[in-house]
């Protein structure tokens, strides 16, 4: 599973020497009060660090670098006090490669107006030190999340939380591998992209493997590891008495198998999230659902039909929710519910890979056949999803640049069974309705394929597309047709200037 109290945020408090030994020791004390504070609250998953206050050049190139080398630190809080020059900045956040947030706060709530004087003054001078900071990030072009209000108020420490899961999706990113066994669905376009330019974009590397180095691990699983997965398996999940009968029950066996063999497989060659295509699984009995499933449940990213890209975002979100109520799962927007009254929904669904971590009770575990693969029936968990808000986000290779497009959706309960279709499956409203959703959607390439979540936030998606420089649309329900043309308009501009230039 994944954990987040590895990574370390550092927190930079800005002076100078100006106002004397007494002011920065005083600035030095109330930074590390605000680093207690925050490093306390449930609000930021990662451990907020101080780091001493910095007054000059050479200090602050200094801890950019540290930052950049260090393999725990995702990125920098960044505060000043008192007035910081900011051209004492230039060298050192020209040479950061980490993330930064820029924190406009100051260290007292309200004026004390009965004793205000020009040492309070000096030494509380955020309101316009944090502005000098500010505009030497804007001179060098750099991207940075600016957060606004006293360090204690909820909303705050919220954005803050927010950023900090956004940029430890952004350093896991950086170390990720993704395994593809096969290549992309034949024909398929949206699947395919510029894995260099991800790398370069991203830092994750994507490594094609054939089947058979896959068939080869599963071939290797010992007969005792495939029992007692199989008792992990009917301890977990509801299983119905049709299962244990001897041809189910051996079709159990062998999910087992592939489950154990690509788990070992992706532990040897360090992947964190992988791909399988059902148009090659020579020498695969079976099509890897269960396997599929558990392993997204533990934390793996994955795309269905060689679909790199949605893997490695399915990993990103993974972490972004880590320990945050609600999961994140690979998704298909499959088909359409149009009543004549009432919303028009979204029947999401895959064959058979859905996580079960947005599974709203004790999946139910089955094998039916597929109609598609040419192998034999699959198991797979069966379940439905809880209501509430939900995002489908995807990830686009667009030729000069990578687009992040969101649509909020609301997951709704419907009183409708489907008996004959026994797979995980989800019904959602998108925001702001199915008409404007999807009309946005289509105008901005986007994909079939999603990574599904109840966990993660637009807010961190956003900071993440902020921090790895990737358009990022947003269709929500403040979002007409017009206006959402006319920003894929502006945005195919600009970005083409930015190319050129």
């Amino acid at each position: 599973m994944i954990g987040l109290s590895q990574f370390e945020m550092w927190f930079v408090t800005g002076s100078q020497h100006l106002y004397g030994d007494e002011t920065l020791q005083q600035v030095a004390v109330n930074a590390e009060k605000i680093v207690s504070f925050l490093d306390q609250d449930s609000h930021i998953p990662v451990n907020v660090v101080f780091k001493p206050v910095v007054t000059g050049s050479q200090g602050i190139s200094s801890l950019c670098l540290d930052a950049n080398n260090s393999p725990n630190c995702i990125g920098l809080i960044c505060w000043m006090h008192t007035f910081s020059p900011a051209k004492m900045w230039i060298g050192g956040l020209s040479s950061l490669i980490k993330p930064f947030l820029h924190l406009h706060t100051q260290f007292n709530r309200q004026i004390p107006f009965d004793r205000i004087d020009m040492d309070f003054m000096n030494l509380n001078q955020s309101a316009h030190g944090d502005r000098e900071f500010g505009f030497i990030g804007t001179r060098l072009q750099l991207d940075r999340k600016v957060v606004v209000g006293h360090w204690e108020e909820a909303s705050v420490k919220a954005e803050i939380g927010a950023w900090s899961r956004a940029a430890s999706a952004l350093l896991d990113s950086k170390k990720c591998r993704i395994a593809r066994f096969g290549d992309n669905m034949r024909d398929v376009a949206v699947t395919e992209g510029n894995k260099v330019s991800a790398q370069v974009r991203f830092g994750y590397e994507v490594h094609g493997f054939g089947v058979g180095d896959l068939v080869a691990s599963v071939g290797e699983v010992e007969e005792t590891a495939i029992d007692r997965l199989v008792t992990v398996y009917m301890d977990t999940y509801e299983v119905g008495k049709d299962l244990r009968e001897t041809k189910s029950f051996a079709k159990l066996r062998e999910a087992a198998r592939i489950e154990l063999g690509l788990r070992r497989f992706l532990e040897i060659n360090d992947c964190a999230a992988f791909t399988t295509t059902f148009e090659d699984l020579h020498g695969l009995n079976q099509l890897p659902g269960l396997a599929c499933q558990r392993l997204m449940a533990d934390g793996y990213g994955f795309g269905a039909e060689g679909d790199w890209k949605t893997a490695a975002l399915v990993r990103a979100m993974k972490v972004m929710g880590a320990g945050l109520t609600g999961g994140t799962s690979f998704m298909e927007d499959y088909t359409y519910h149009m009543p004549e009254n009432g919303p028009a929904l979204v029947l999401g669904a895959h064959m058979l890979e859905v996580c079960p971590t947005i599974s709203k009770s004790k999946p139910v575990l089955e094998i039916h056949p597929l109609s598609i693969g040419g192998k034999a029936d699959p198991a797979r968990l069966v379940f439905s999803v809880r209501s509430g808000p939900a995002l489908n986000a995807t990830l686009l290779d667009m030729g000069n640049r990578f687009r992040l497009l969101i649509n909020e959706v609301k997951v709704v309960d419907i009183d409708e069974h489907m008996p004959n279709l026994p797979v995980a499956s989800v019904f959602w409203e998108p925001q702001p309705d199915l008409k404007i959703s999807a009309t946005s959607w289509i105008y901005a390439g986007g994909a079939h394929h999603t990574s599904f979540s109840q966990a993660v936030t637009t807010e961190q998606l956003k900071d993440f597309a902020e921090m790895t420089g990737i358009e990022c649309l947003v269709i929500d329900q403040d979002t007409n047709i017009a206006a959402f043309r006319s920003q894929l308009r502006h945005n195919q501009l600009s970005y083409g200037l930015a190319i050129s230039n």
